[in-house]
């Protein structure tokens, strides 16, 4: 059996933003000294003219960002995802989300897979605070190419957009003909009757080799990937929720203000569901290296499957 291509989803987050470069003269990338980290230094190798270094200043970097939207460019701005959204939340809301400027967020280092940085760098508070930002669209890709499909997406899109990128190089699952992205849409990636799997980031390849375990077992897992948790796909996880009946959602977040609590809530509004909810159980991370840390908190594939398992057959 060949061995499964891993890129980094901030890898891709680079890479496309120098393709866009090329394309968008308009375009604009920002960083809070830390573009080797978030990969955005290949745009400032191509257009050192149009990256600007705001050094170690997150929230008067999104400032700068609001600025330059309001003559006509389209600014990136890019962090880690601790400092990102913890630290510049109010520049972000007040001056980005307010008044609904055309900036769009590149964060990094999400979520427990930050590794042996522990802690205090391993944000996985930041989708629920992007989310609750009125008119802001939360993207958070599951391998590197839907990562480029992400930022060429939110390029094109008019309007304020949080892009979620990690550190860790993760299994590429959508190289395959008739892959299609659409932002807002989510994509079945396995059918099922038993139980829905909600996933989103890295947890969409978690949810895949679940799925073939629990198959394994007679139990058929509709996979389900959810690259855009903002706005939500609520027709078609609705839809699945009808004909299996329960439902699991899994990523590499807090259970509270993710996709979780997203999901909960359209059902609990139209269609009431069974909901077993996978992520950080409301705990801080820990130092160790991102595969150790991902089976700890039961967020790799077969900490899913038994979690799975547990909530069908209990």
């Amino acid at each position: 059996m060949s061995e499964v291509k891993k890129i980094a989803t901030r890898e891709a987050f680079g890479e496309t933003l120098v393709e866009l470069g090329k394309k968008h003269p308009e375009l604009v990338v920002l960083d809070a000294d830390l573009a080797a980290a978030t990969k955005t230094a290949v745009f400032k190798k191509s257009f050192p003219d149009r990256h600007f270094d705001c050094g170690i200043a997150e929230a008067n970097m999104m400032g700068v960002a609001a600025g330059l939207s309001l003559v006509g460019k389209i600014p990136v701005a890019s962090s880690f995802a601790m400092f990102a959204t913890g630290r510049a939340y109010e520049q972000i809301r007040n001056s980005i989300g307010y008044p609904h400027l055309n900036v769009k967020i590149g964060a990094s280092h999400a979520g427990i897979t930050v590794g042996e940085d522990g802690a205090s760098h391993q944000c996985n508070e930041d989708i629920a605070l992007m989310r609750s930002i009125p008119g802001m669209v939360v993207m958070n890709p599951s391998d590197a190419v839907e990562a480029a499909e992400c930022v060429r997406a939110a390029i094109e899109y008019v309007g304020p957009v949080y892009m979620r990128f990690g550190r860790s190089a993760v299994p590429v699952i959508n190289d395959r003909s008739g892959y299609h992205f659409e932002m807002g849409k989510g994509i079945v990636l396995r059918e099922g009757t038993d139980v829905t799997i909600v996933a989103t980031g890295i947890l969409v390849s978690s949810a895949l080799e679940a799925a073939e375990k629990l198959a394994a077992e007679g139990i058929s897992a509709e996979v389900i990937n959810i690259h855009t948790i903002k706005p939500l796909d609520k027709e078609l996880i609705i839809n699945s929720a009808k004909k299996t009946g329960k439902v699991v959602t899994a990523e590499e977040h807090s259970v509270i203000g993710g996709l979780g609590s997203a999901v909960c809530e359209a059902l609990s509004e139209e269609c009431p569901t069974k909901v077993c909810r996978i992520g950080i159980q409301d705990v801080f991370g820990e130092s160790g290296s991102a595969g150790e840390l991902l089976v700890k908190y039961g967020l790799d594939g077969n900490g899913v499957y038994n979690t799975v398992k547990n909530f069908v057959t209990r």
